[in-house]
């Protein structure tokens, strides 16, 4: 039998919220946020991970509100339930469910914001860091017995090129300048403020940015605006030697364009996001030399988990009450 959180399960006259896959570091600061729903709607957790779409649906079949951790909502999932608002425990939430399709069909999509500056920025500062230092190969050549150790990449003085100078861009380019680095941005609809405050140069054409710097990082939401906003004639502005990293979404690079410039073996480069998640073994980014690739974990915090889950709770008690909190659709 699965294992089952439950809040005010004798209260059937409220509606039902279900979270039908939740990841377990997470439970705990759900189950303390539950308190929201008191008098408003009573739930149902599944402490367990599935990402099993019949599973999923059989948990929902009652649901009057879902929300969404860890799995993509697709089409036949929607198709198949009667839920009205979808939670999604995330910022961009245009990959996980089809929000033309809800808009469609009268439901609400709600997401988070903000929640994961920090956690984003320092997963692309760990990716740079292991890019430039190598640390996981070191480990395991001394672990090995193996001491010929490998040559760094000194950070220090070198140009940082951000596309996306939202709050992840923002914050880390306020790391990057403690490094010593020279930080530079794409100029997209930023106030100049911004830019002076964080001491980041301004560049209006993308493919100078990118022949410019040293490391590459990406950091813009994904919209319909933005997504293939990075094309393969901008990824051909890459020097040999620079440094990719891409902790924001996948979708955000016109498809098969970095794939096919990674290829060429030149770039070395840290991902976190990917077309098709989970990535499987056989995909062919997993078999060119010298790429990190993380399992799109960058926004796992215990920091992040605080804001996720009250935000999502927040969001669905704000729909039981005629209200608006993050709403998307």
């Amino acid at each position: 039998m699965d294992d089952i959180y439950e809040t005010q399960p004798e209260r059937t006259d409220l509606p039902l919220v279900v979270v039908p896959v939740i990841i377990e570091s997470m439970i705990e600061s759900f189950e303390k946020n539950f308190e929201l729903f008191k008098d408003i709607a009573r739930v149902r957790m599944y402490k367990d991970f599935t990402l099993d779409e019949d599973t999923i649906v059989a948990r929902c079949a009652e649901a009057d509100a879902i929300i969404v951790i860890g799995f993509h909502c697709a089409d036949s999932i929607l198709d198949r339930l009667n839920a009205k608002c979808y939670a999604f425990g995330g910022t961009g939430v245009a990959n996980y469910i089809d929000l033309a399709k809800a808009k469609e069909r009268g439901i609400r999509v709600c997401n988070v914001v903000h929640y994961g500056d920090h956690a984003v920025a320092e997963h692309t500062i760990a990716l740079l860091m292991e890019l430039a230092r190598q640390v996981g190969k070191l480990d395991r050549q001394v672990k090995e017995g193996n001491w010929d150790g490998v040559d760094g990449y000194e950070l220090y003085g070198k140009k940082l090129g951000i596309i996306g100078l939202g709050g992840i861009g923002q914050t880390v380019a306020r790391i990057a300048g403690t490094l010593g680095m020279n930080v530079s941005a794409w100029n997209s609809h930023v106030p100049e403020q911004v830019f002076t405050d964080l001491n980041v140069t301004p560049v209006d054409d993308m493919n100078e940015l990118i022949a410019g710097s040293d490391v590459v990082s990406i950091h813009l939401p994904l919209l319909d605006s933005t997504k293939g906003i990075v094309t393969a004639q901008n990824l051909e502005a890459l020097k040999p030697g620079t440094m990719f990293i891409n902790t924001a979404r996948a979708e955000i690079i016109e498809s098969g364009a970095l794939l096919s410039r990674l290829q060429r073996g030149d770039i070395p480069a840290a991902l976190d996001v990917f077309d098709h998640e989970p990535l499987t073994a056989d995909d062919p980014l997993c078999s060119i030399p010298g790429i990190i690739l993380t399992p799109h974990t960058a926004w796992r915090t215990d920091g992040a988990y605080v804001g996720i889950t009250k935000q999502v709770v927040q969001s669905v008690a704000a729909y039981f009450k005629g209200e608006d909190f993050n709403v998307v659709v």
